[in-house]
C-alpha cells in the first residue's frame, strides 16, 4: 500500500489540529483554575521575538489550510487573524478542519508534481507539490503546533508528551 499526497496531508493536519484544540481546552481550564486572565496566557510567548500563543494557533491553522490546499490546487479561505479568545481560537481550528476535510481526495491525483509557488517578502519559493508538502508545509505546521504546546507547558499548564501524541 502506498501513501498518497492526501494521506500525508489532510489526516495529519486534522489529527494535530484536534490535539491543539484539546491543548487549548486544558490551557483555558488552567487559566480559570489559577484565577488568571485568559489574555495573560493567550499573549504568552517563549521569547520576545516569537509569536504569542494566539498567533501560534493562527499560524498552525494557516499552515494546515495552505498545506492541504496548495498541492490539491484548491484556493484556501482567507482569515483575518483577529482571534483574541480561547473560543475564537477554537472556532478558527474548527473552520480550518471543515475546510481541509472538505477537500476532495481526487484533487490530489497529480498533487505530487503540481507546481506550488509561495510568495514571501524575499521572493517566490517554487516547489513541486510533494517537495512543498514534505519539506515546507508539514515542518512549518508542526513548528507552530509544538510552539503552542511549549508556551502552554512553560506557563504551567499540566500537559505532557502523551497529551501531544495521543490520537484525537
Amino acid at each position: 500500500m502506498s501513501l498518497s499526497m492526501y494521506d500525508v496531508s489532510v489526516p495529519v493536519f486534522a489529527r494535530a489540529l484536534n490535539t491543539l484544540s484539546k491543548l487549548l481546552e486544558k490551557g483555558e481550564a488552567h487559566a480559570k483554575a489559577q484565577g488568571q486572565a485568559p489574555a495573560e496566557l493567550l499573549e504568552a510567548r517563549l521569547a520576545p521575538d516569537m509569536y504569542p500563543l494566539t498567533r501560534q494557533v493562527q499560524a498552525a491553522c494557516d499552515a494546515a489550510k495552505f498545506g492541504a490546499a496548495r498541492p490539491a490546487g484548491v484556493a484556501p479561505p482567507s482569515n483575518p487573524d483577529t482571534e483574541t479568545t480561547f473560543a475564537e481560537l477554537q472556532a478558527r481550528i474548527e473552520t480550518t478542519l471543515d475546510f481541509i476535510n472538505g477537500i476532495d481526495k481526487a484533487a490530489y491525483s497529480d498533487a505530487a508534481t503540481r507546481p506550488v509557488t509561495v510568495k514571501t517578502g524575499n521572493g517566490d519559493l517554487n516547489f513541486t507539490g510533494q517537495n512543498y508538502l514534505l519539506n515546507f508545509a508539514v515542518p512549518n505546521f508542526f513548528f507552530h503546533v509544538v510552539t503552542a504546546y511549549d508556551i502552554l507547558r512553560h506557563k504551567g499548564v499540566e500537559i505532557g508528551k502523551r497529551d501531544y501524541l495521543t490520537l484525537s
